[in-house]
């Protein structure tokens, strides 16, 4: 006789492991996106994940594991990598309890109780960058083995990943035979590398990578722009029977060769951040930006690949939406990378599903703004040299990278100029009437002082002026939490 609850019960398990399975699969076949949170004014965490369900994205990177944003994935089907900041890579390494705490509550909590799709966990974000001279090299592999362990010992390890964000200066091929057969990884770094990707290669998890071509047109004025794109039309780089149109190829084959000669040649890779700014710089805009990403992702869906890895790419833009607190040091264009505005507006069309037809992103929907009104340079005022002080005063405060030479709004008269910088820093504020004053040369105007070019925004009614020190404070606190639980288990 058939057991007939039995039957039952097998039926919607395998319901239950083919919707698991589809979605797999949609995400393996789609392009993720990064979403960073370095902005003084946020859009909510439920309005950006019903953005990315919007748009169709199957596939989110973040740079923490920010329990707001969490729970806003809650039950999204969006598979999620999740990441640990560079500064508490030593006290995971030197820690294996501290590691595991971690992976309690920041995986183990999220995927048992409340359904986030969790595929894997970032540990670090380029830890080898030149800039950071070295102060998270030694950190990041006992890091990266005490968070797998982790994960092993949840359960955890078959399904969910460990991997490292590395940046594409780990590798190069040197100045007198330029081509990816030449790469190595950058030798003072090439000993502890090899073990990274030992550790990975060990536990079955890919190498991420981040490849950003618009840095090459950024530090090299002579570096032909064509090859920074898709459309075939530079003049192609030969590599013994390897033909190089693009520098993207270029850059991912010189890893693929710098695996092959590490004895990894078979070593999966995902691309962690590519993408391009549209504004900050000369090369940095919207027509630049579309076209790159565009034909990124017609060629990394194609299933063409690179001449050494044929097949489709798994990349996630870079990035989401624009960060207007992030450091400038890099570049004025490190705070316009976003395919969305800081308020969920998109800047061009993109289909991404690669076929490069022209489709519209979708707006962040109900999305509240301060009143319409702005803060600008009074017309009376004829004595622009006693205004500067409060324009450097206001842009040491606020987001005046616009701006800059080649940026949107480098063409402002200096009256538009100390406009823009007044009300940038009036919104950031939250439109309180002290932050529209600068020694009396200001007032608040209800006309848009916008052109074609230049947008003066109006701030999103989210977050505050302190938040970025609010949320600092917040994950100080935390970490310090995650220390003294630990603390009562010694």
């Amino acid at each position: 006789m058939v057991d007939l609850e039995k039957l039952h019960f097998v039926r919607i398990r395998f319901v239950f492991m083919t919707l698991i399975v589809s979605e797999a699969t949609l995400a393996a076949n789609s392009v993720g996106v990064n979403w960073g949170r370095m902005a003084t004014h946020q859009l909510p965490p439920s309005l950006v994940v019903q953005m990315l369900r919007d748009n169709g994205f199957k596939k989110v990177k973040l740079f923490d594991a920010d329990e707001k944003t969490m729970k806003a994935l809650m039950g999204s089907g969006i598979e999620v990598m999740l990441a640990i900041p560079n500064y508490m890579l030593q006290f995971l390494g030197e820690d294996y309890g501290v590691a595991e705490d971690w992976v309690a509550q920041n995986v183990t909590r999220f995927i048992r109780n409340a359904g986030v799709n969790i595929k894997y966990v970032a540990v670090g974000n380029e830890p080898f960058l030149k800039a950071y001279n070295g102060t998270f090299a030694s950190a990041t592999l006992p890091a990266l083995q005490n968070i797998q362990e982790a994960l092993n010992k949840a359960n955890l390890g078959k399904r969910i990943k460990a991997t490292v964000p590395i940046n594409a200066d780990i590798y190069n091929s040197p100045a007198s035979n330029p081509v990816p057969s030449a790469g190595e990884f950058r030798q003072e770094d090439r000993g502890t590398v090899l073990q990274i990707i030992r550790s990975l290669s060990e536990n079955n998890a890919p190498f991420t990578v981040n490849i950003y071509p618009f840095l090459s047109l950024y530090v090299n004025p002579y570096f032909p722009v064509e090859f920074a794109f898709f459309d075939g039309r530079a003049e192609p780089i030969q590599d013994g029977t390897a033909l190089y149109t693009n520098v993207f190829d270029a850059n991912l084959d010189t890893l693929v060769w710098s695996l092959k000669k590490a004895g990894y040649p078979d070593m999966p890779i995902l691309v962690g951040e590519v993408g391009w700014p549209t504004d900050g710089d000369k090369n940095a805009n919207v027509k630049y930006a579309q076209r790159f990403n565009q034909g990124l992702l017609r060629h990394a869906m194609s299933g063409e690949g690179t001449p050494l890895r044929p097949g489709k790419i798994e990349v996630y833009l870079f990035s989401l939406i624009d960060e207007n607190a992030k450091s400038t040091a890099p570049g004025a264009f490190e705070r316009h990378w976003g395919l969305f505005e800081y308020d969920g507006k998109p800047k061009y069309e993109l289909d991404l599903s690669g076929h490069q037809e022209n489709k519209a992103l979708v707006s962040a929907v109900e999305v509240d703004y301060l009143p319409r009104r702005w803060c600008v340079l009074d017309p009376e005022q004829k004595d622009l040299i006693s205004s500067r002080e409060a324009v450097e005063y206001a842009c040491s405060h606020a987001d005046c990278t616009a701006l800059g030479y080649g940026s949107s709004c480098n063409h402002l008269s200096l009256q538009g100029n100390a406009s823009y910088a007044f009300n940038m820093y009036y919104q950031m504020r939250g439109q309180h009437r002290d932050d529209c004053d600068f020694s009396e040369v200001a007032v608040v105007t209800d006309q848009d002082p916008s052109d074609a070019t230049c947008r003066f925004p109006v701030m999103i009614a989210y977050g505050s002026a302190t938040a970025q020190d609010s949320n600092l404070i917040r994950t100080l606190l935390n970490l310090l939490g995650v220390f003294m639980v630990h603390g009562m288990y010694l």
